[in-house]
């Protein structure tokens, strides 16, 4: 006889899960995203097949089924399977899995996946029990991280694992997950007489910004809290109508996946330069609208956008550097939220200004040749004569006064050698300077007489 007390206790457990919970898929077919690396022949589908799956890591951010694939490779192994959070156990629990594993090994061959969900939240003494048994092929490690495992795991981990990057839901996987909990009428939603309004289903599939739990999640809001009873009964008479209004009062406000020490911080940091440097106004407010929205540190974008005013825009048009000191000085002043008008101001300014980084490549050739060549000596001419002695050291001696020629220019040595550093572009002023210098090239080359033909302005 079945244990109907058994039967009775495992009803109520699935009755307490949440509609998040109780919609995992339970096969590979019915996995949504990740067609990159788990669609039909693609490499974490074949290893599946081929019962062949190495370590792997899983890094991305929350409800793009990273736990969930988990899951779903222990049912579809025939592997022993063990799963355990970072957070919630320690080396000694971690020491007793890999004894058993190995003994498991031993014993009669059978190998073992270990699903470490989290694992960011080990320190690197801590991952490294794991490595050995890793290596060795005791355990076939399955991690799972929202953090850049190139930075929280430890580099030899990582070198042993296939990384695997999720990446948040399309518009069309969301939907889809919404419309099969509505129909499934044992998991979901099927036996219940919902009406989904079209323009609320769409703000969920948008505002969960690619987060299958959120979507689910306040589908299961909307109907508890719609429902004419608090336990919705099967083939309820009153239909359950969920509206636009009812949509966004089911979904908290939505988050950027920002982690303001690590990838988000820099990753949008790199967005925003990029988009202004590629002369893409929109593309780089729009990332600078998201920085600000995140909570970014406003001085930290403001000293950004003063470092590409020199090294992206330079000399193309020198009011660029004026415009970015001017924003980091008001955000310093000001503050959020209205210092927002000044960033915004200067990055469309930079994102559409002539761009050059010549001067940027000249102090990278100089430095480089001042650390790498011999030190060249002061010309004398040009070192300090304010001062006793300084005649006698033959120094300022020689000296032409560069104001003292109607041109405002005289030839004179400078370094002591022939070297160029500064290429200046045929972009905005640089233009200007370029044609400058080549006066001046043409200056020097003339046969020394007085009165030379002046600059041009």
């Amino acid at each position: 006889m079945p244990d109907l007390w058994e039967q009775t206790r495992q009803d109520h457990l699935r009755a307490a899960q949440p509609l998040a919970v109780r919609m995992r898929p339970r096969s590979l077919d019915e996995f949504a995203g990740q067609a990159h690396f788990l669609g039909e022949g693609k490499l974490l589908r074949r290893m599946l097949q081929a019962d062949r799956l190495t370590s792997v890591i899983f890094y991305g951010p929350p409800g793009t089924g990273k736990t969930t694939l988990a899951e779903l490779i222990a049912a579809y192994t025939k592997r022993h399977f063990d799963r355990a959070n970072a957070a919630a156990i320690g080396v000694k629990d971690v020491r007793d899995i890999l004894l058993h594993a190995r003994k498991r090994l031993e014993n009669d061959g059978r190998r073992t996946i270990f699903f470490l969900d989290e694992i960011h939240r080990f320190n690197r003494a801590q991952q490294d029990v794991l490595l050995g048994d890793v290596e060795r092929g005791v355990i076939t490690l399955i991690g799972a991280t929202t953090e850049n495992p190139f930075f929280a795991i430890n580099s030899p981990l990582v070198s042993r694992s296939q990384v695997f990057q999720f990446q948040p839901l399309d518009l069309d996987a969301i939907t889809g997950l919404i419309n099969h909990a509505l129909k499934d009428p044992e998991r979901g939603y099927g036996q219940l007489n919902i009406q989904l309004d079209q323009d609320a289903l769409a703000h969920w599939a948008t505002a969960c910004d690619g987060d299958a739990r959120r979507a689910l999640t306040a589908l299961e809001i909307a109907v508890l809290s719609s429902s004419p009873t608090p336990n919705p009964q099967p083939l309820t008479p009153t239909p359950i109508h969920i509206t636009l209004a009812t949509a966004e009062q089911s979904i908290q406000q939505k988050a950027p996946v920002y982690d303001a020490t690590g990838d988000g911080h820099y990753d949008a940091a790199s967005a925003l330069i990029k988009s202004m440097r590629g002369s893409d106004p929109d593309a780089a407010i729009y990332w600078l609208a998201k920085m600000l929205h995140a909570g970014e540190d406003p001085l930290f974008i403001a000293r950004r956008i003063a470092i590409l005013a020199s090294e992206d825009v330079g000399n193309a048009d020198p009011q660029a550097i004026q415009v970015a000191a001017a924003a980091y000085d008001l955000t310093h002043r000001i503050g959020m939220p209205e210092c927002k008008y000044a960033l915004a101001q200067a990055v469309t300014y930079l994102a559409t200004a002539p761009k050059s980084n010549a001067a940027t490549l000249a102090i990278g050739a100089a430095m480089t040749d001042v650390h790498h060549n011999r030190t060249l000596p002061i010309p004398k001419a040009l070192r300090d004569g304010h001062y006793a002695g300084a005649k006698q050291l033959g120094n300022a001696q020689g000296y032409k006064y560069a104001h003292d020629s109607d041109t405002g220019f005289v030839d004179q040595d400078y370094l002591g050698i022939d070297k160029t550093f500064y290429h200046p572009t045929d972009r905005g002023y640089e233009k200007t300077i370029r044609q400058y210098m080549q006066w001046i090239d043409d200056q020097r080359a003339k046969p020394k007489i007085p009165d030379q033909e002046k600059a041009p302005t």
